[in-house]
């Protein structure tokens, strides 16, 4: 009879502590970045994503500031779309945003081809350049605007030296909103370095070769500067696009805070202060003011969906 030893009984292993110790260490550092981030959750939370749903609650209700919001449904969007003043700030908005937006960014980009080549002093004049930016959208800048396109005015004064005689601008439903476009332009710094920016990215061999073939400066840039630079040319697009259907503060001001004359100057933002804070309708106009949130989101995702067509990635020749 065969005898069969059994197999001494291996010792447990000891779990090590590593493991452990590291996810210690990791909890560790996400709630010392957790209470960095602290200031900045609570900011949101409290300033902005709050504000935010209980706007979204107001679009629904009657509410003026004094009385607990009541539910009326969808009354302040059906008000809203058969509002005449509604529709009037909502083409003076879609009119100020054509305008504006391309022939800011046409300035833009001019200015940045001319200081994208190598001479003396560029940087005083990206600064001087720049400079409106910083300063465009204070409200003493706005002030300054009014006066110079007022009656018997600087502007007023030249446009009569070219035989024009149309007065200031101002006072004109015919021209006022102009002169916010013309503000607008003025600002033209801040896409003007992002487009500065994108041309220093193009390749100089692209230029010396096409030059070589006998490729004009209008061939150049429409064939090497354009197709490189759009990506650069979609961002300012979007941006500028998203800023100018929020106009307010150029509006207000110069307009002596009537949005008009004739509601000339009547855009979107500009209604929406109106019916919320001098007529006291907070429901009205948390409803206008979620109507231009998804507008904005629609010309979002259309300008998304058309840089198919015309913006060229590097990733995507490769």
């Amino acid at each position: 009879m065969t005898l069969v030893k059994e197999a001494p009984a291996r010792p447990a292993k000891k779990r090590s502590a590593a493991p452990v110790a590291g996810r210690r260490g990791r909890r560790r550092e996400n709630l010392a970045g957790y209470l960095f981030m602290s200031p900045w959750i609570a900011g949101f939370l409290l300033l902005t994503a709050g504000p935010m749903i209980a706007s979204l609650y107001y679009a629904f209700t009657s509410y003026n500031l004094f009385t607990p919001p009541r539910w009326v449904g969808l009354d302040n969007f059906t008000t809203m779309f058969q509002d005449p003043r509604w529709q009037k700030s909502v083409q003076v908005t879609l009119k100020y945003v054509v305008v504006a937006t391309p022939l800011k960014l046409l300035l833009a980009l001019g200015v940045a081809l001319l200081l994208a080549q190598k001479r003396r002093g560029q940087v005083l004049y990206r600064a001087a350049f720049y400079l409106p930016s910083l300063i465009g959208a204070s409200v003493s800048v706005g002030f300054v605007w009014r006066a110079l396109f007022s009656d018997d005015a600087v502007v007023d004064r030249a446009q009569k030296v070219f035989g024009l005689d149309v007065g200031g601008w101002i006072g004109n439903p015919d021209y006022v909103l102009y002169a916010l476009v013309a503000l607008s332009i003025w600002q033209f710094g801040a896409p003007m370095v992002i487009f500065l920016a994108g041309l220093k990215q193009v390749p100089q061999e692209l230029y010396e070769a096409a030059e070589m073939d006998g490729a004009g400066p209008l061939r150049r840039f429409w064939n090497i500067t354009l197709p490189m630079i759009s990506p650069v040319l979609f961002f300012n697009v979007l941006l500028e696009s998203i800023h100018a259907f929020q106009v307010f503060g150029s509006a207000y001001v110069v307009s002596d805070t009537r949005c008009g004359p004739a509601d000339a100057t009547l855009v979107y933002t500009c209604y929406l202060y109106q019916k919320g804070f001098k007529e006291a309708q907070m429901g009205f106009a948390s409803a206008m003011a979620w109507t231009l949130v998804v507008a904005v989101a629609l010309v979002t995702a259309v300008l998304f969906w058309s840089q198919k067509k015309w913006v060229h990635y590097e990733e995507a020749a490769k």
